[in-house]
């Protein structure tokens, strides 16, 4: 896993659908980066952002939409 340490440089984020907008718990994600998927908090656009291996997101993302992560 790396960081990005200013991500506001990428292009385009989108806010996570599983975020609660609510509680400002929201994360955001970039399409389109050649290095990985990365993800930053989206109340510190200027911030840090990590980035995750393809293949781990993906079986991240397969996870969460099928229920099956571990308590």
């Amino acid at each position: 896993m790396k960081t990005i340490p200013d991500a506001s440089a990428l292009p385009v984020w989108r806010k996570s659908s599983y975020s609660e907008n609510a509680s400002g718990g929201c994360i955001e994600v970039s399409d389109g980066y050649p290095d990985g998927v990365p993800v930053r908090d989206s109340k510190i656009p200027h911030g840090p952002a990590v980035t995750f291996e393809t293949a781990a997101w993906s079986s991240f993302v397969g996870a969460v939409k099928g229920g099956t992560l571990p308590a």
